[in-house]
């Protein structure tokens, strides 16, 4: 009888355990390496669209979310899938990133697709990634730099550049934005000087300044990272008195370059995903309540790819992972009730109740059939210190 009694006894406690068990969720990004300075607000923008689902009390009857973190590192593919792998081994139900191209690439082609968990990345823009053979499982809240290079191509035509330098880090995104950028400024009838390749990590850019220098330019375009590579050519570009106007793509754009690198940076401009509708001003006045800077790249779009994933796992009742991918594009395209920042319990209760909603969020999703977001863009200039919006593109 005693056995009897301690074995119904661990059994409920088992069954309790595993009852109030917290749904893991996974954010990769690049803790370290050339956008260490970005993550941490990316981070802690998804992670409040997790807290504020986990804390409403209507996820899947009360579940509560618990968030693991892996580093990226944005350059180190390797380091990257290891990352992921553990993650998933834990037993994350999907995840938000990671962020630069080339290791969300080789995250969801080697680790998260084989293993069909979700990875929704607010910030990976690479064009290739759009052809992704995903099998449903990728998504990214960031539009594509197929779009994102002719909007930098049309605002440096309309700041009256007439002839350009382009250097791009040797990767992915590099590669992709420079391309299509490229092809754009030519189409407006602007001259391309040279389109230079440039590594990460190193010590010292004084050769790729000097070609750059060397093929002249009313500015130098700069498609790379503010916290190494890009910076230093931009620094290097000044002190050798090359260039006095830098054209800067979406990952060169963040506080610490201004702050770094001060009056050199006043002619210059650039671009990033985002926007100025109502949605944006709506989490702009939530983040802050959490202790956030919404300003910086990419933190609507982590807010929104963590909020799609809590959804979409109400919309299918399960914290499943097929399920999860299967109800992405549901919540993400309506038809329903618009759900903005700051609503996700008003989302969660609405669906748990079998009506549907449109997810607005931050960045107004609206995805294409492949499941990237279709996007708009700010325009960029450096105003009293700091990175403002002249305009959305």
């Amino acid at each position: 009888m005693r056995k009897i009694l301690v074995g119904a006894f661990i059994f409920a406690m088992t069954l309790s355990a595993n009852s109030f068990a917290d749904i893991k969720m996974g954010i990769i990004l690049g803790f370290t390496g050339p956008i260490e300075s970005l993550t941490p607000a990316m981070r802690d923008s998804a992670r409040l669209a997790f807290q504020e689902a986990s804390d409403s009390g209507s996820l899947l009857g009360g579940e509560k979310i618990s968030v693991l973190e892996g580093d990226s590192t944005c350059v180190d593919s390797a380091a990257a899938t290891a990352a992921a792998e553990k993650m998933i081994s834990d037993g994350v139900a999907a995840i938000m990133g990671a962020d630069c191209s080339g290791v969300t690439g080789a995250i969801a082609t080697n680790v998260a697709v084989p293993n069909g968990v979700v990875m929704i990345s607010p910030s990976a823009t690479s064009p290739g990634l759009t052809d992704l053979n995903d099998n449903g499982y990728f998504f990214r809240t960031a539009p594509s730099d197929a779009r994102g290079g002719q909007v930098l191509a049309d605002i440096t035509k309309d700041r009256k550049i007439k002839s350009v330098a382009i250097t791009y880090t040797n990767n992915d995104y590099g590669k992709g934005l420079a391309d299509v950028y490229a092809a754009a400024v030519k189409a407006h009838g602007i001259k391309v000087t040279t389109v230079a390749a440039h590594e990460e990590g190193k010590g010292d850019y004084t050769a790729e300044v000097s070609t750059l220098a060397a093929a002249g330019g009313d500015a130098v375009a700069v498609i790379g990272y503010l916290d190494q590579g890009g910076k230093m050519i931009i620094q290097g570009s000044l002190d050798a008195g090359a260039f006095d106007t830098f054209i800067l793509s979406d990952g060169m754009i963040g506080q610490s370059l201004v702050d770094n690198i001060g009056d050199g940076l006043k002619n210059s401009f650039g671009s990033m995903p985002g926007s100025t509708g109502k949605g944006a001003g709506i989490f702009a006045n939530v983040a802050k309540s959490g202790g956030i800077d919404s300003s910086g790249p990419y933190t609507g779009e982590s807010y929104d790819a963590a909020a799609l994933i809590v959804l979409a796992m109400q919309a299918g009742k399960s914290a499943d992972r097929a399920s999860i991918a299967k109800n992405i594009m549901d919540v993400a395209n309506g038809p329903g009730t618009k759900i903005y920042p700051g609503e996700l319990k008003k989302g969660l209760d609405l669906l748990a109740k079998g009506k549907a909603v449109d997810y607005e969020g931050a960045t107004g999703v609206n995805f294409t059939d492949v499941g990237e977001a279709f996007g708009s863009f700010l325009e960029q200039e450096i105003k009293g210190g700091k990175f403002k919006t002249a305009k959305q593109r």
